[in-house]
């Protein structure tokens, strides 16, 4: 039996990227994927195959994050199938805008805060009780070398990862009573639709932050979380740091193009 198998896995931003490679990396392993994003055809698709190919229970929620009411209603309308979660993957994030300081757009700064910051508390907090009541749990934050160096022209973004790196390590002292294991996954450069967002759909720019390297993928990065996911019971791995080979931190990085 894996140690995953049965297991209930509840993954947000889960339409495209991580997300998307996490539900089928843990499908994988035997666990029931329940999903949510705010593109509804996407989830769909991806619903569609993992039952196709997996033999697991998947449930797929419409949700913006960012949306209060609606994470909680979802929460408690999930909760009447799955009397547990085993593991909250708390994926939803996203960067807008790559200018200095003074040229940056509020409206951007407002979409990072309220999707990393405010979206990963919502949700964690919704789903926290169900947790708590079963004695067991893990939640697996998705940071970045962001929130661990500051770099131009991201101020906001910047901020929004130190600040996921903080609410990890304060939740973690706060649920240690609860057998809830707590983790940051904090990637370098993963190639999705990421960079895309961040300059507001121009692939040629998104391609050229990958130039004459060769970036992680997701899969790279569910692969990892499935690792932190089937430790031993009383192994938690608090922080990981995953770079490519070409990257040496938020500032350097070798280009064979160079």
């Amino acid at each position: 039996m894996k140690k995953l198998e049965n297991k209930n896995v509840f993954i947000t931003g889960a339409s495209a990227g991580i997300g998307k490679a996490c539900a089928y990396a843990f499908a994988n392993e035997g666990s029931n994927i329940i999903m949510c994003a705010r593109r509804k055809e996407k989830l769909e698709k991806i619903a569609d195959n993992i039952k196709n190919d997996f033999n697991v229970d998947v449930d797929y929620y419409i949700l913006d994050v960012t949306d209060q009411k609606a994470v909680e209603e979802k929460v408690y309308e999930l909760s009447k199938k799955y009397s547990n979660i085993d593991f909250l993957i708390n994926n939803a994030g996203l960067a807008k805008g790559l200018n200095k300081f003074p040229d940056d757009k509020i409206d951007d700064w407002e979409d990072m805060i309220d999707t990393n910051i405010k979206g990963l508390l919502y949700v964690t907090k919704a789903v926290l009780p169900i947790m708590i009541k079963n004695n067991a749990g893990h939640i697996i934050n998705l940071g970045s070398i962001a929130g661990h160096e500051a770099y131009p022209k991201g101020a906001v973004y910047c901020a929004t990862k130190f600040a996921v790196d903080a609410i990890t390590k304060s939740l973690r002292m706060d649920i240690l009573e609860n057998n809830i294991k707590v983790t940051s996954i904090d990637p370098g450069m993963v190639e999705t639709e990421f960079s895309e967002i961040r300059f507001y759909g121009d692939k040629e720019r998104a391609k050229q932050v990958y130039k004459g390297l060769k970036p992680l993928t997701a899969e790279d990065i569910a692969e990892t979380i499935i690792f932190c996911a089937t430790r031993p019971e009383h192994v938690n791995i608090n922080e990981l740091v995953i770079m490519p080979k070409s990257q040496a931190n938020a500032f350097i990085s070798y280009r064979k193009n160079d």
